[in-house]
């Protein structure tokens, strides 16, 4: 009995088999990577938000409520946002030293680490802004004389012309922006800290703040020269002026009347 022979197979036959088991294997890790990511992004999220309300109850529920939902020591922290979290302790206004009309900047006793956790917390508990990105408050793409513009028209009410600051009423007062960080001058904008009103993106859009921004490091630099030599802490044409009238008057006043007098005598004599 004469034997089959055997069929023989395409050359390309192993070609296909190989791109159809990389195509399975492909798909595969598309439909289950993804989830792998999500799965572990969701679980270190959840970490955080763990530690942040460990850290909360320590450093924070005695005056804002074991749940955030504030207390007669504290506001309620539900809804502010990571980024109210982010600048307020991130500048070490919190945790306060003790209640007051204003509290001040002080030395920052979190790590950024821990920032962010108590960020994480704060977050869940309600929708708030987040904290921006470098892309949001650099200087790349930032109109310094637009930002002068606006800042001018928002801001030098309490900060004065070049944000050095000012007193406010009831022993409250605006803080110097001189040495303050990019990012905490976009979430004061963001939230609103303390006396300060917010401006969302509806008011002062992304790009205006960054202007704003990108002013205030120009007329703060170190390499910025005042063309009017003594600028009396930027305090603005009106005060200056005002300054120069009464200092400047008031030494001719003097040198008149010291003047009449030296000729009233040598008249006597």
């Amino acid at each position: 009995m004469k034997k089959l022979s055997a069929r023989r197979r395409h050359p390309l036959a192993a070609l296909v088999v190989l791109l159809l088991a990389l195509a399975c294997t492909g798909g595969l890790y598309a439909v289950f990577a993804p989830a792998s990511k999500a799965k572990a992004d969701e679980t270190a999220q959840s970490l955080a938000i763990d530690e942040g309300k460990k850290l909360f109850a320590v450093g924070c529920a005695s005056c804002h409520g074991t749940g955030g939902q504030g207390s007669s020591d504290g506001p309620s922290l539900v809804g502010v946002g990571a980024a109210a979290v982010d600048f307020q302790v991130g500048t070490g206004r919190m945790p306060a030293q003790q209640p007051g009309a204003q509290v001040p900047r002080k030395k920052v006793i979190y790590t950024q680490a821990e920032i962010d956790q108590l960020a994480a917390y704060i977050s869940s508990l309600g929708s708030g802004p987040s904290i921006p990105t470098e892309a949001q408050y650099g200087p790349d793409g930032a109109d310094i004389a637009k930002g002068g513009e606006l800042f001018r028209d928002n801001c030098t009410q309490c900060h004065n012309f070049t944000g050095k600051g000012g007193a406010l009423t009831h022993g409250k007062f605006a803080p110097s922006l001189e040495g303050v960080a990019p990012k905490h001058i976009y979430e004061a904008m963001q939230t609103g800290p303390q006396n300060m009103p917010s401006f969302p993106d509806t008011t002062l859009s992304e790009q205006n703040k960054k202007d704003i921004i990108a002013y205030l490091n120009a007329v703060n630099g170190d390499d910025t020269v005042s063309p009017g030599g003594l600028e009396l802490g930027g305090l603005g044409p009106v005060s200056e002026g005002l300054f120069a009238w009464i200092f400047g008057l008031g030494a001719l006043i003097a040198v008149a009347v010291w003047v009449a007098a030296r000729t009233a005598k040598a008249k006597k004599s």
